[in-house]
């Protein structure tokens, strides 16, 4: 059966998405040496719609490199990279607070190790199925490429929602994946993290379930955990930091700032929340955010305060922040990207951009477009942007920031240390300039000066490629 994802999107658009909505339809023509390569990778994952368009966004991007590097044809680099080196799926029974036993299916994609170990975060979301799991991990690749750490990429999740859930059937869920998933992880073999759903608490519990097993405080097994159980500062805040960051080198590249900025981001998670506060930090204003229900828009910005205490400490809904705030306005089911800006940032979920919201974006004046999630513009998005001249940073490199400080809480467990908040930031910040340094740098040195997806792209599969090279045919 073909799986279509049927995710909310964070405007409210709601249904399964089709082939041609992710891009899987008409799109650009792939370089004759490449597209036996697509075809092949279409054919051996069958129904897996968004892995097949992260596979061709990237693939898009290389026809100079092949052209440029024949051992990467020569030794099958691409082939390779495009197969994970293991799929595990596995069952996950637990019992809710009513005594009814419930079934979940656990997944873990283990992509590429060439540079390090296997680093990607755990997503827990109705939507979750293998070819969810695999686009997301064949993005964490290039994203963990680009980062500058010795990291490979992989990914993981399961179908179970954790909203409504009380803490003890979250507890555990979390205990019996962990159950199946401690065996294939481990420091020096697979360190996932948090995604989409997989906050503090559900590592803390998968972190105590692993404990118990492996009879061992290896708390380099996982990352995003809280500070009092090895936890990093500034991983919370990371992903929507950085993306702020880039977007700031982004302009900075052009002689401007986001100073005096007008910006909307979509979600209302950890990655929107601290795309919001670094936002102010730098000068600029949010006016709205939106959650799967509707959008909020407030002409005096966001008040990040409230949408912290209503988001973070009571894990409710924007329609509370509205009924809070004189100055805002809740539209249910509304299209944030019909809201003017000067920066959008999409940090919800994939696919959640498409061409009229592109459409919409450029026609009102945007001037920037970052990615904090993964994949959320469609290609036929990303086209309307950067043919009207938008700027646009696409997730792999934008949203780095995460896994980055990431690998940055692996290397403090490793050496029993904890470094400041401060001093953790500033690592964050020249990890992200030297990721936009690379992606234009690696533009310009392959004919596409100001294309941040062509940098991305050719930078992180290089990274790699050469890497693979160095370990012979494995």
């Amino acid at each position: 059966m073909v799986h279509a994802s049927p995710f909310r999107g964070p405007s409210g658009s709601g249904g399964p998405l089709s082939a041609a909505a992710l891009g899987t339809g008409t799109s650009s023509v792939l370089d004759e040496t490449l597209e036996p390569v697509y075809q092949e990778v279409l054919a051996r994952n069958p129904g897996e719609l968004e892995f097949h368009q992260a596979v061709r966004e990237v693939l898009e991007s290389l026809g100079p490199v092949v052209a440029k590097h024949p051992e990467y044809a020569e030794a099958a680099i691409i082939e390779r990279l495009c197969e994970p080196e293991r799929q595990i799926i596995f069952r996950v029974p637990w019992t809710d607070d009513s005594g009814q036993v419930r079934i979940n299916r656990g997944f873990r994609v283990q992509f590429n190790s060439a540079l390090g170990p296997f680093k990607g975060g755990i997503r827990f979301h109705p939507s979750v199925y293998l070819g969810i799991i695999k686009f997301l991990g064949f993005e964490q690749i290039f994203k963990n490429a680009l980062s500058g750490m010795p990291i490979g990429g992989g990914k993981g999740g399961s179908d179970f929602n954790p909203r409504g859930r009380s803490n003890a059937e979250v507890m555990r869920f979390c205990q019996s994946f962990m159950t199946e998933l401690h065996r294939h992880v481990g420091e020096y073999t697979d360190v996932p993290a948090g995604d989409t759903g997989v906050g503090e608490r559900e590592i803390g519990y998968m972190f105590g379930q692993y404990k118990r097993i492996a009879n061992s405080y290896e708390s380099g097994v996982l990352t995003g955990k809280g500070l009092g159980i090895g936890g990093a500062r500034v991983r919370r805040e990371a992903t929507g930091y950085g993306t702020v960051i880039f977007v700031e080198e982004m302009l900075k590249a052009k002689g401007t700032s986001l100073d005096g900025r007008r910006g909307v981001v979509s979600g209302s998670g950890n990655v929107a929340i601290y795309a919001i506060e670094k936002a102010a930090q730098l000068g600029g204003t949010c006016v709205a955010c939106s959650d799967s229900d509707g959008i909020v828009v407030d002409e005096a910005g966001i008040d990040l305060e409230l949408l912290k205490q209503v988001k973070e400490v009571e894990r409710g809904r924007l329609t509370s922040y509205a009924e809070r705030r004189g100055s805002a306005r809740y539209i249910e089911d509304g299209r944030i990207w019909e809201v003017p800006c000067d920066v959008a940032l999409p940090c919800a979920t994939q696919n959640e951009l498409n061409h009229a919201d592109a459409m919409a974006l450029a026609r009102n004046g945007c001037v920037v477009v970052a990615e904090g999630a993964n994949m959320p513009t469609t290609p036929d998005g990303v086209r309307v942007l950067m043919d009207a001249g938008v700027l646009f940073a696409p997730g792999k490199a934008a949203n780095a920031g995460g896994v980055a400080t990431s690998a940055l809480e692996m290397q403090q467990n490793a050496s029993r240390d904890s470094w400041s908040f401060a001093q953790s930031e500033e690592k964050l910040a020249e990890i992200m300039r030297a990721i936009h340094e690379r992606c234009a740098d690696t533009a310009a040195e392959y004919g596409s000066p100001g294309n941040y997806v062509a940098g991305a792209n050719i930078a992180g599969f290089k990274q790699v490629a050469d890497a693979m090279l160095a370990l012979g045919v494995i």
